[in-house]
């Protein structure tokens, strides 16, 4: 099950809620964690039971890695225990996410036609392998105490966060399960994660899933295909797809956010309004922020970091991103987004050491502001040509075609359009799309996508708006005076969020249900 479908909703979540609190009614301490270990285990296995027998295991198996660096007598113990660990998860996640691309190469080098069948990739195993090698790492380094079974599992498994992320550290949610049984503010953090999941169920259903069907799908469709696209035709497919992966992730963050609080649990910010970057740094930290924290914490440093001078520091950089790239995805146009990523900030941080030694009081003006912001948004939206796309080759197809390549055509209706349209007749054709693209040829739709590109830039986030509750951990909530949207305990919000249910019901009625694009990675 997912987050925006019915038997979530209606059904798993309302179920585990009320056990959760008839749990802290219960003597026996440690009743709400294993209720919510019992109910993460079920959600889990929803997707497919069989995966069960390889979560289970992993999670005993870390757990015992863990205690053994804790208690190993000796430096050279220790050691050989978190490698041990390391091997143990890379190897799992190898096998089931990179064997079968890694094999394709290795067969369309050596012309071999070795074969191990189709392997079905477990849900988040991307999302847990990364958390339980923190763990161990954590340990390792004497960050982390003696812990139960039960704490370390729930953990791993608590189900708002087991999918997709955040990526959460043991510091960050262990601490708080051994609080669950003092909540005080159960109204609180009911209406509070309600409305905060509700948020990110509208991002979801209404906007990412309809992006999906009408905006991205026949565009990079078409460019697999080997037709040709039209200026208009990739500019729409591109940015229908920039935005449907950023309400698609901005929507699953917020309702992972908003379960949690439900049960009385913060876990960190991972995603506050990347696309308002006025640089590639300033994007990293704010997309996807947990993983990049990781990347940052347990990939950078452990290569050297900026240690050992700027080119080495640039190569980790780069480095560090092309695993980014490949931890996302088996494929080679996950390896090329890494490495555009990856000079992207070797070029970020390079301008950075230069306009330091040469303009070091330079101050930017509110128009550099904006064209920075402009330029880095460029850049991403090229990544993303490259992530959504089904081979390196219609990838280049498309960004050919967003240069104007292929010509620029614009649908007949701007013909009509006085003044404009004989000005813009000089430069470019009229014509239909809509036969070919769906309603990518419509001016609805781009005028769709320019009003939720402005929702981007102009509206706070989930964060800013409930700011004053603090609901996910060290979430940046600054916002400027203008942006006044704050949340208060009203019947004006009480109906706002009665809205947004209703609007979100009748789309998932309508419409297909879709799961989360992260789920894939």
């Amino acid at each position: 099950m997912i987050f925006s479908s019915p038997v979530f909703i209606f059904v798993f979540l309302p179920i585990v809620l009320l056990g959760f609190h008839l749990s802290l009614r219960m003597p026996y301490r440690q009743a709400p964690v294993l209720w919510l270990i019992a109910t993460s285990l079920f959600f889990y296995g929803w997707w497919n039971p069989i995966y069960l027998l390889l979560i289970v295991p992993l999670i005993i198996a870390n757990f015992a890695l863990g205690r053994m660096i804790f208690a190993a007598s000796t430096p050279q113990l220790r050691k050989l225990y978190l490698y041990a660990g390391i091997v143990l998860n890379l190897g799992t996640l190898i096998y089931y996410k990179y064997a079968g691309f890694l094999l394709d190469n290795v067969n369309a080098v050596a012309g071999t036609h070795f074969d191990i069948g189709t392997i079905v990739l477990p849900l988040g195993i991307s999302f847990f392998t990364f958390q339980k090698i923190a763990f161990l790492a954590d340990t390792y380094k004497g960050r982390v105490g003696r812990i139960s079974l039960a704490d370390y599992s729930l953990f791993v498994l608590f189900f708002p966060q087991l999918i997709a992320g955040p990526i959460v550290h043991h510091a960050e949610i262990v601490p708080q399960f051994k609080e669950l049984r003092k909540q005080s503010l159960v109204w609180d953090n009911l209406s509070i994660g309600v409305c905060v999941f509700l948020i990110g169920l509208f991002k979801k259903v209404v906007f990412a899933d309809s992006l999906s069907a009408y905006a991205v799908g026949p565009v990079f469709g078409s460019a697999a295909a080997g037709d040709p696209l039209t200026f208009l035709e990739a500019w729409g497919g591109v940015l229908g797809y920039t935005l449907q992966l950023y309400f698609d992730f901005s929507g699953y963050s917020d309702m992972a956010i908003g379960a949690a609080r439900m049960f009385g649990i913060n876990l960190p910010e991972n995603f506050n309004s990347p696309y308002k970057s006025a640089n590639i740094i300033d994007f990293w930290r704010r997309w996807h922020i947990t993983l990049g924290r990781f990347l940052r914490d347990y990939l950078y440093i452990a290569l050297g970091g900026n240690r050992h001078g700027n080119a080495r520091r640039y190569i980790n950089l780069f480095l560090t991103m092309l695993i980014g790239g490949i931890w996302h995805g088996a494929g080679w146009t996950f390896i090329v987004w890494g490495a555009l990523h990856g000079t992207y900030l070797m070029i970020n941080h390079g301008w950075r050491a230069i306009k330091g030694r040469l303009l070091p009081d330079l101050k930017p003006s509110r128009l550099g502001t904006v064209l920075s912001i402009a330029v880095t948004f460029l850049a991403v939206v090229v990544g993303w040509t490259f992530f959504r796309a089904e081979s390196i080759h219609s990838a280049f197809a498309i960004i050919a075609a967003m240069t104007g390549a292929n010509g620029i055509m614009l649908p007949s209706v701007f013909q009509s359009v006085p003044v404009l349209g004989p000005l813009l007749g000089s430069v470019v054709e009229f014509g239909s799309m809509g036969d070919a693209f769906g309603s990518i040829g419509q001016p609805e739709t781009y005028a769709y996508i320019v009003a939720l590109l402005a929702w981007c830039w102009i509206l706070p986030n989930a964060q800013q708006i409930f700011r004053s509750y603090s609901v996910s951990l060290s979430a940046d909530t600054s916002t400027p005076r203008w942006q006044s949207l704050v949340f208060q305990r009203s019947w004006m919000w009480a109906a706002a969020a009665g809205t947004t249910f209703a609007i979100c019901m009748l789309y998932l009625q309508s419409n297909i249900e879709q799961e989360f694009l992260y789920f894939d990675f």
